[in-house]
């Protein structure tokens, strides 16, 4: 397989909330299905730093270094010699509007363009996103900013245990994407496994329902199940393919 984006993943920060899986059922694509935790399905609010982004080897001006939040959630998939468990996202929000043009037009990826910025220092990260308003001029107030994630970065954990809930939720090697109600793109992901710290005082402030649809609307006043914060690596993206019928 060739590799198609390679960066680096640093500082994320995964709050992830149990839900009925009903609610997740109509988004799994043909050929996955849900993957559970002892029973229990997730989704996961993921704020990250996408760092030395490179296409095909090459750097695109103006989209190197960038934040993304996003919402996933967790399905799997039966080979003959192997399963592989991999994520689906719900929605992928980024601060450039070429790379969400693209990732939609292209791969069919639900990527949506916001005002976003990051803070790491004194061990304190956070993400925070809004919706670009009609007046560009408007994007230089910080009010606009109406949704964040913060946490305090406490001790250092080392790499979850095999078995895990931290390991479940941090290392699924493949991305399934449905474009439609039979088919679906399937690519994987490649990274070693990130060390983990305690996420300490942990603040989200997110309207679920504005960006994710109504359905989810519930999860803004709903405390997370655990909240993981990983340092990231190094990743690679592969070239993805369509799921044969």
């Amino acid at each position: 397989m060739r590799k198609f984006l390679t960066a680096e993943w640093h500082d994320l920060i995964m709050a992830n909330y149990e839900v009925d899986p009903s609610l997740l059922t109509s988004r799994v694509p043909a050929g996955t299905e849900l993957d559970l935790h002892e029973g229990r399905c997730f989704v996961s609010l993921v704020g990250f730093m996408f760092l030395n982004t490179r296409v095909l080897g090459l750097p695109i001006p103006g989209h190197i270094n960038f934040e993304e939040v996003n919402l996933r959630f967790y399905v799997k998939r039966e080979m003959p010699d192997e399963l592989r468990r991999g994520v689906c996202f719900i929605k992928e929000i980024v601060p450039r509007a070429a790379i969400a043009f693209v990732a939609r037009r292209l791969y069919g990826e639900p990527y949506e363009a916001a005002i976003m910025r990051n803070y790491n220092d004194s061990g304190k990260v956070s993400y925070r996103f809004g919706k670009i308003p009609q007046n560009v001029h408007a994007r230089k107030f910080k009010n606009l900013m109406s949704e964040s994630i913060k946490v305090t970065r406490g001790n250092r954990l080392g790499v979850p245990q095999v078995g895990s809930h931290e390991e479940f939720i941090t290392e699924h090697y493949w991305g399934y994407t449905k474009r439609g109600m039979n088919r679906t793109d399937e690519y994987k992901v490649e990274h070693p496994k990130w060390e983990l710290y305690a996420a300490r005082h942990p603040k989200i402030k997110v309207n679920f329902g504005r960006w994710y649809g109504n359905e989810l609307g519930f999860l803004s006043a709903k405390a997370p199940y655990s909240i993981v914060l990983a340092t990231g690596s190094e990743i690679a993206v592969f070239k993805g393919s369509k799921l044969s019928n």
